[in-house]
């Protein structure tokens, strides 16, 4: 008899069918205990009677279970199964250091993330990666709508992409190598060679010395980059339709999993472009709070959010026309103020979960920009030879996608959106 996943149990009433999953709690009544199995696709419940009741297995055993659908309206599903045989693929032989059958998880963060696999089977922490796979699906389809090409980029670099020294080293044979900050370079060249809409989802490295609930020292990058464009706007409007339909797949196949955590996507439409000055500005007259040019600390972008919402829009803003001074050496000056970018970050519910702009193609120009960074324009020859064989105005963004994650969930820590988080001191599991 062929498996059933737990979810589709209510479309086989009537027949007969086999459920395989982990046994995620048992109540025993009189003469009659209540199974609840749950598998990838949620829970199920298995109803046992007679010689089944002399040897129940523990619970997070792994089982098979046959027996006859019936409706029942009580149930997971709306359907139960009657079992007729039962069988313990493999016992678990110790019991997990928390409850997984409750609502949530009562042990501290630190304990739930050192047991990271066990949680993950926790119906609340289960769902929050199979968010994350279904917006990071709806990215690729977006993307792909829109001509992008999927591209993969080096991890192990020479230099560092954003600058500083947030950078892993790595003994690469006799040269010294980094763990790649961003496939930025990459993303450039390849619209550089004919490409011109390319999109990456891979890892990236950050050596900050963060310990905050923010923050990853390695996380999944989702890459755009894109060539002829006629400004910052474009790309923005090329962000914004696309969350509109990341958000869209997610809410019409991750229903259960939003309501376990009471979330709900947000309307992603006529989001507000708000530059950084006047962002400031708000700051200070309607909260009281005084910052320094080209800054935005967490608090500031949490009472932007707020600000925004209050205005009865989901709490989604672009803050624009950051100064040259804080942003890469490559982010393209406005024309109209060249001590300002053509540059945004996307704050999401009170984070900032994106960051992009349009970029130099001028190989004058950003060799300039390289050497008014105190670096040598020879030390990135490899990235600047297409720039000098005709390169398109281009741009584009990067998403953290634990972040996004995080922020459409209502997470507390991005560790929470991470399958396995490397953080400050986290190295296992």
């Amino acid at each position: 008899m062929s498996r059933v996943l737990a979810r589709e149990m209510g479309r086989h009433a009537g027949t007969e069918v086999t459920l395989q999953g982990w046994v995620h709690n048992i109540r025993k009544i009189g003469a009659v205990a209540f199974l609840v199995l749950r598998d990838r696709s949620g829970q199920a419940q298995v109803v046992l009677e007679g010689d089944m009741l002399a040897a129940l297995p523990t619970l997070e055993s792994v089982v098979a279970v046959s027996g006859w659908v019936k409706p029942d309206a009580r149930a997971p599903g709306g359907a139960e199964l009657r079992a007729r045989q039962l069988s313990v693929i493999s016992p678990a032989h110790r019991l997990p250091p928390f409850e997984l059958n409750r609502p949530e998880l009562t042990a501290g963060p630190e304990v739930v993330l050192d047991h990271r696999v066990l949680g993950l089977r926790h119906p609340k922490l289960h769902a929050t990666l199979t968010v994350q796979s279904e917006l990071i699906r709806g990215f690729r389809e977006f993307l792909r709508g829109e001509g992008f090409t999927e591209v993969h980029t080096p991890k192990i670099v020479a230099t560092g992409t954003e600058g500083g020294s947030e950078l892993f080293p790595v003994q690469y044979f006799e040269q010294q190598a980094y763990l790649a900050q961003s496939p930025q370079f990459y993303k450039q060249m390849l619209v550089g060679a004919g490409y011109e809409r390319v999109y990456e989802v891979g890892a990236v490295y950050r050596a900050e010395q963060h310990n905050t609930s923010r923050h990853l020292n390695e996380y999944v990058s989702l890459d755009v980059e894109m060539g002829f464009i006629s400004g910052e706007e474009e790309i923005m409007a090329l962000e914004e339709r696309m969350l509109a339909q990341m958000f869209a797949g997610v809410a019409e196949t991750c229903e259960a999993e939003l309501a376990l955590h009471g979330a709900k996507v947000p309307e992603v439409r006529d989001v507000p472009r708000v530059p950084l000055a006047e962002a400031q500005a708000i700051l200070e007259r309607r909260f009281g709070k005084l910052l320094p040019p080209g800054d935005l600390d967490p608090e500031s972008e949490r009472l932007l959010c707020q600000y925004v919402a209050e205005s009865g829009r989901p709490g989604l803003v672009f803050i624009t026309r950051w100064p040259r001074f804080v942003r890469p050496m490559y982010a393209q000056p406005t024309a109209d103020a060249p001590e300002l970018t053509a540059s945004f970050d996307l704050l999401m519910n009170g984070l900032e979960v994106t960051t992009g702009g349009q970029r130099m193609h001028d190989p004058t120009v950003l060799e300039a920009s390289i050497r008014s960074r105190g670096l040598d324009p020879e030390g990135f020859a490899f990235y600047l030879e297409v720039f000098w064989h005709g390169m398109p105005p281009h741009g584009g963004f990067a998403i953290g996608a634990e972040r996004l994650t995080a922020r459409l969930l209502g997470l507390g820590n991005v560790r929470e959106a991470s399958a396995f988080p490397r953080d400050r001191t986290r190295l296992v599991p």
